[in-house]
């Protein structure tokens, strides 16, 4: 907890009155310390780029893990995986059964994972928006796993994830990575892929596993132009 508002604005390159507004809100990631507000650099990029928000590469810099070179989204996915029909009447229910196909070393804590999950959509929901939702711990690096997953689930039945549009989220990208900095990385990646028409039918029609990966792919070509 060491940015101030000012820090913030800047990080996120908006206006210290956004940010006072996002706070009285109840949108951003903020802790009161003797009338001042303060927020933890890590916390803020996560939520900024949950919500598909430009924020700058060099925002992302981690010195130690700078050298390692960073997934791209189809390489996530592909150890990740895609499955359907997930089950859950509820969010947390939703979580669970995610959870339970997550493919995870074994020495991984599922029950932690859980329980870390559904305390970072009580911090702030990861719904982006138009039945989409991007659930994730809020510190990936803790699981102590050596590869970034992003696992993409269909649920049988759409949840309310409390996300901003107020629409129920059917598809979930549950991220997993052994670093903020490659955690950071996904998100952007997602956050820029989603606004994909293309990719986005293909999620919308729940299309296979070859179609998915097809348009994902399509769409990283699109990306590099």
């Amino acid at each position: 907890m060491n940015l101030s508002v000012k820090d913030a604005a800047r990080l996120l390159s908006v206006s210290e009155k956004t940010i006072y507004r996002w706070i009285k809100q109840d949108l951003i990631p903020a802790y009161k310390v003797h009338e001042s507000y303060r927020f933890t650099r890590a916390e803020l990029l996560d939520w900024a780029s949950s919500r598909r928000m430009g924020v700058s590469p060099e925002a992302f810099a981690e010195p130690e893990t700078d050298a390692l070179p960073l997934p791209d989204l189809t390489t996530a996915m592909e150890a990740g995986g895609v499955f359907y029909r997930i089950e859950g009447r509820s969010r947390d229910e939703v979580l669970a059964d995610v959870v339970a196909h997550l493919r995870l070393p074994d020495e991984v804590d599922r029950d932690s994972l859980q329980k870390a999950l559904i305390a970072r959509e009580n911090l702030a929901s990861t719904g982006v928006g138009e039945g989409i939702a991007l659930p994730h711990p809020r510190s990936p690096y803790l699981l102590h796993v050596t590869r970034p997953t992003v696992t993409l689930c269909f649920l049988e039945n759409p949840v309310d994830f409390r996300s901003l549009d107020g629409l129920p989220v059917q598809i979930l990208f549950t991220l997993i990575a052994p670093t903020q900095r490659t955690h950071l990385h996904l998100l952007s990646l997602l956050g820029f892929l989603l606004k994909n028409q293309d990719f986005r039918r293909v999620l919308t029609e729940q299309g296979s596993r070859e179609e998915i990966f097809a348009a994902l792919m399509r769409a990283e070509e699109f990306q590099k132009q």
